[in-house]
């Protein structure tokens, strides 16, 4: 699935970069919070049949605004500059309406309620080639897995989680009926705040949390079911494990060839307690298999391994991540290695 951006102008992005000051965290401007995002790095892409493809990559770049409006009103105003399009999208613009942790509704464009891996995206995944798996955030969208429409979400309690919305399909479908869709989470140890959600904490929190979500359209449905157990250990290493099952019958999917896809993957890591230099190192491997079926073309899996050793700075604000991955098809598609590093800032 290719994800389309909406271009904003130059001006915008200038403005934008002017507010930032690198020595910060983040500025805040009166009440207005504005921040930014960096990722990039090399990699090398050997395809079977293929000579070797080298590449230095400028992956994206966000840059964040937000702030409240008047009482219980908020609004949040993200873009992206894409570099596989060389293109600045919106990638979130919405207005928050939020009366207490059970009464929360947004309207604009932003995620809607799907899987644990379209909720934390590329900045705040565990792995580096995140929605590569044939699996992970397959459901439609209009622009990195954001969609247009107007969504309810509430936290009850310490564990349970709950949101449902209806979104423009015609957008990220081409089908003109309204979408819908659902999740729900519930967390058995430590709670998990908000909206938006994490690939991993590294530590800051014992989680075993395990999510279910939905959409559908016209008679057509993509189904998830997420888990995640992170702990911290009696030596502060850090042990995570992260799986999910998905299905898309007629609805998203990695392959508009196929009707249907479904599949499975397992993601544990260790971050180790002791410091070296200014960071901790960790490792990380995942697995994954998925399967699509009912196409015009005969049925093919796909299986992925991918390894990490990563050097966690400062969690999320400042990682270097190495990885390879070895993603094989039993037809159709000629089989690729990828090995590379990438460096991922935000302030």
């Amino acid at each position: 699935m290719q994800r389309n951006k909406c271009a904003i102008g130059l001006p915008l992005l200038l403005q934008a970069l002017a507010l930032v000051q690198p020595s910060s965290a983040q500025l805040n401007l009166g009440s207005i919070s504005v921040g930014a995002g960096l990722q990039t790095g090399f990699t090398s892409t050997s395809t079977t049949g293929s000579n070797a493809l080298n590449q230095f990559q400028l992956n994206s770049v966000r840059l964040y605004v937000s702030g409240p409006v008047v009482d219980n009103f908020k609004f949040m105003f993200n873009t992206e500059y894409d570099g596989a399009t060389n293109k600045i999208g919106v990638l979130d613009a919405v207005a928050q309406y939020s009366y207490s942790p059970k009464l929360n509704v947004w309207a604009g464009r932003f995620l809607p309620p799907s899987d644990r891996a379209n909720l934390y995206g590329p900045y705040y995944s565990h792995e580096f080639k995140v929605y590569t798996d044939g699996i992970q955030d397959g459901y439609p969208f209009v622009a990195t897995g954001r969609d247009n429409g107007v969504m309810y979400w509430g936290d009850f309690g310490k564990m349970v989680k709950v949101s449902a919305g209806l979104f423009d399909g015609g957008s990220s479908t081409g089908n003109s009926k309204i979408l819908g869709a659902a999740r729900v989470q519930v967390d058995f140890w430590d709670k998990e705040d908000g909206y938006y959600l994490n690939g991993t904490y590294y530590g800051d929190k014992n989680l075993l949390a395990i999510g279910g979500a939905t959409q559908f359209q016209d008679g057509k449905t993509a189904a998830t079911a997420d888990f995640l157990m992170e702990k911290k250990l009696p030596n502060n290493g850090v042990i995570s494990i992260e799986s999910e099952y998905s299905n898309y019958n007629g609805l998203g999917g990695y392959d508009s060839r196929y009707t249907k896809s479904q599949g499975a993957y397992g993601l544990a890591s260790y971050l180790f307690p002791k410091a070296v230099g200014v960071g901790k190192i960790e490792i990380l491997g995942k697995y994954a298999k998925a399967d699509f079926t009912s196409g015009k073309a005969p049925s093919y899996d796909q299986k992925t391994t991918e390894v990490n050793v990563n050097y966690v700075i400062k969690q999320f604000k400042a990682r270097v991540m190495t990885f390879y991955k070895d993603t094989r098809f039993n037809r159709n598609n000629p089989n690729t290695w990828q090995a590379g590093i990438g460096l991922q800032l935000q302030m």
